[in-house]
């Protein structure tokens, strides 16, 4: 028979009277329980202090019978240590012969355990500016921080990033979406605008991975060129498809350094660069025809709704179709493969997705003080949402059966 667990009175848990009738008073008056002032906050700070008074009885015994000698106590350091509580006033003991070692709250420590690096850590993730951070910690936990040490507590995890850039990445990927998204940095007095390159893969088990985040001056086929021959240098041999927007010269560079990949050009980025000057008395019906092309079933029938497209519409807006003819075959290859690979790469909205993430922690920035920030920040905001962009691409199985027959031992022999 199990036996049911017996209830722990606050007598056990604070044997203190004095302390016990305490906290039972201003929990009677509605004090707050944690933070500035906090009844928790006091509870954990006396459970502090008492534990280093235990823990120097021990060592004061242990030394004695070690050394055959009298150790004593030397009076007291006291320090303030931040928790997630609030900040402690802690009294460690000192000893004469100087050998303590405190274990709970140790010499050099200015906080007790991690916690309040993960909360700093989680607010600047989610896009709160530095003296932001310091303003809610001392709200919500009665803890001051200044804003030197938050700012080094952000800067531990540049090691971390810096690591993630130059990670070894897979051999393969068949699918890659190559975008930039644009932020304002101050630079030798001056706010500027910057690029952050953004490769994003689907690699041959179809998870999805932030290869990389670039920042650059402004967004250029040369740059880009750059960033493929870093994902080269880290591994990736071969990339079977990859979705662009509409940048001059990106054809080319992908070329040069993958050969064999197919650019596939961003239908719904077309589509919005075509209708762009269109009143809103035809854009529907323009729109309408627009979506007869890159819904057809092969090329041959999306040639003929082009067609078609012209017939209704050159003499209003002749620029329209010759944009279309122009990209042709950047816009049309997804028609060589069936509807579940056509829906991954018609457009480069994946990416567009994984933008949305970046902006929604930003959108509140004026101008970075400068590029580490920015990249800490993004870094954190892409980590703390990393479940809704890592997911595995829908549908993979059929897709993968499709590769297989599509690029044959290309694709095979990185399975």
């Amino acid at each position: 028979m199990v036996r049911k667990k017996e209830k722990r009175k606050l007598k056990d848990l604070i044997p203190d009277d004095h302390l016990r009738e305490e906290v039972t008073r201003r929990l009677y008056n509605g004090d707050p329980v944690v933070g500035k002032d906090g009844i928790f906050t006091e509870l954990l700070q006396e459970l502090v202090n008492t534990s280093l008074e235990g823990e120097m009885d021990a060592h004061l015994k242990e030394n004695n019978e070690a050394e055959n000698r009298e150790n004593r106590r030397n009076g007291y350091n006291k320090k303030q240590v931040r928790s997630r509580v609030g900040s402690l006033d802690v009294s460690t003991p000192r000893d004469r012969n100087g050998n303590y070692e405190p274990q709970i709250v140790k010499k050099w420590d200015r906080e007790l355990s991690s916690g309040v690096d993960d909360i700093i850590l989680s607010l600047y993730a989610q896009g709160q500016s530095v003296r932001d951070v310091q303003s809610q910690l001392l709200d919500l936990y009665g803890v001051e921080v200044s804003t030197g040490v938050i700012s080094a507590v952000t800067d531990r995890i540049m090691p971390k990033v810096t690591e993630w850039q130059q990670r070894t990445l897979s051999a393969c990927y068949p699918i890659v979406f190559l975008d930039a998204i644009h932020y304002k940095v101050r630079e030798e007095g001056r706010v500027i605008s910057k690029a952050i390159y953004t490769a994003y893969g689907v690699n041959v088990d179809g998870e999805r991975d932030v290869l990389g985040l670039y920042l650059r001056e402004s967004e250029g086929a040369r740059q880009w060129g750059l960033i493929l021959e870093d994902l080269k240098n880290r591994g990736v041999e071969d990339i079977f498809i990859i979705c662009v927007d509409g940048l001059t010269g990106f054809k080319e560079v992908i070329e040069e350094i993958f050969p064999k990949a197919q650019v596939q050009r961003c239908i719904v980025h077309m589509v919005r660069s075509s209708t762009k000057l269109i009143s809103y008395k035809y854009l529907k019906a323009v729109c309408r025809d627009l979506r007869k092309i890159y819904t057809a079933t092969d090329r041959k029938q999306a040639e003929m709704a082009l067609e078609s497209f012209k017939t209704n519409w050159d003499q209003k807006f002749p620029e329209i179709s010759k944009k279309w003819e122009a990209n042709w075959d950047e816009l049309m290859g997804f028609m060589d493969f069936r509807k579940n690979i056509r829906r991954i790469i018609y457009t480069t909205n994946p990416v567009e997705s994984l933008h949305r993430i970046m902006r929604k922690v930003t959108k509140t920035k004026g101008a970075w003080s400068n590029e580490k920030g920015l990249l800490k920040q993004l870094y954190l905001a892409l980590e703390r949402k990393k479940k809704n962009w890592n997911k595995t691409a829908y549908n993979w199985t059929a897709i993968q059966r499709e590769l297989v027959i599509h690029y044959g031992e290309r694709y095979q022999q990185y399975i």
